[in-house]
């Protein structure tokens, strides 16, 4: 399916949709050199993830707010015959920097495979149409295409979200792939070999619980670039209010004047739970079980945002904030109660400016 071909009415569009103009003016003007396969060249791909403007002048915003090194190192992976693997503690923007980089390189953002524990060999290298197989017998017309195979075959990349998140034997059926550039069907014997063009960009983090560890012989076939979490609270701030702007956009909710001002209440709540002290470094806090991490705080505000659109008559404040910050604090229902109630009476009680937030967590624990 083509951009053209992408219904209006829906929910989330791809990003190469989304970016379309962006991604055409970085092409139109692209003198650079390009690896074959590639719509665009790498130096154009940096601007698009980093941002700046197209030769023609056409301003392109930032996709990734980070260190720009690690972005060069990623794209300069994917022109080799390593594969990329982001790495980081979730809500580190791995994904959404994956879609980009696919977008960017491939123009096709849409080869993606989800990992679960309940992924198989069939999800990762082909599965078959049972009708046809019983009628005809193996053949290339009763083969089931993966996004993986379909990358492969179209000199695409494939997106591997959560890898850890599947069995350890399932994730070495890639090795083959990403050692030979092919995948073997011997039901027809025969094999699909990678058109130039094709990688992997996998992301991953152990974090979470139920991760399973890479082998090896897996490990040796990725570049890693780990995606660390914003250092600066006044960049953290800025990536909040730059997404929650651009989901508040897509969603169609108002945003009021005071994003800003709740962001960073919430941005500094969420800093000092997870780095377990003050900003000031004080007062030495307990952390929750959950990463608290800027993919949670941009969740919260967006549900401030609704509440505020439906409930509040527009205004956003504590009242719809609060409800969705303790969802997003309180994993454990005992452990992680304790940890938000000590931070209230330590921390949160002796700010006068957080008193809104007080009174209303310290009623909703």
């Amino acid at each position: 399916m083509t951009v053209a071909q992408l219904p209006t009415e829906a929910l989330r569009l791809p990003v190469e949709a989304v970016y379309a103009a962006e991604l055409e003016a970085l092409k139109r003007d692209d003198a650079q050199p390009k690896p074959q396969g590639w719509a665009m060249s790498p130096r154009a791909a940096l601007i698009y993830l980093m941002g700046g403007k197209a030769a023609d002048g056409t301003p392109i915003s930032a996709k990734y707010v980070g260190d720009k090194r690690l972005i060069e190192t990623a794209i300069a992976t994917l022109a080799t015959d390593r594969a990329l693997l982001l790495l980081g503690m979730p809500g580190t923007a791995k994904s959404w920097v994956s879609e980009h980089l696919a977008a960017a390189v491939s123009g096709d953002s849409t080869l993606v495979i989800q990992c679960t524990a309940g992924t198989d060999e069939n999800q990762i290298r082909y599965g078959w149409n049972y009708a046809q197989l019983l009628a005809h017998g193996p053949s290339r017309k009763a083969l089931v295409q993966t996004p993986l195979l379909r990358a492969m075959e179209a000199g695409k990349l494939c997106r591997l979200e959560e890898l850890t998140r599947m069995g350890s034997d399932v994730q070495d059926t890639l090795i083959t792939v990403l050692s030979e550039k092919m995948m073997p069907v011997p039901e027809l014997s025969t094999a699909v070999y990678a058109v130039r063009g094709f990688n992997v960009i996998a992301t991953a983090n152990n974090r979470d619980k139920g991760v399973n560890e890479l082998s090896s012989a897996l490990k040796r076939r990725f570049n890693v670039v780990v995606l660390p979490l914003p250092d600066d609270m006044e960049q953290e701030i800025g990536i909040v209010v730059k997404r929650v702007g651009e989901m508040s956009q897509a969603l169609e909710l108002p945003a009021p004047r005071n994003v800003a001002q709740e962001v960073a209440r919430v941005v500094a709540i969420f800093r000092e739970l997870r780095g377990g002290a003050t900003l000031d470094g004080k007062v030495t806090l307990k952390s929750p079980s959950g990463t608290l991490s800027t993919a949670e705080a941009i969740g919260v505000v967006i549900g401030g945002l609704s509440h505020a659109a439906f409930f509040n008559g527009g205004a956003l404040s504590a009242e719809g904030i609060a409800p969705n910050m303790v969802g997003a604090i309180v994993k454990d229902p005992v452990q992680d109660k304790v940890v938000l109630e000590e931070y209230l009476e330590t921390v949160l009680k002796k700010r006068s400016d957080y008193a809104a937030y007080y009174h209303l967590l310290s009623d909703l624990v």
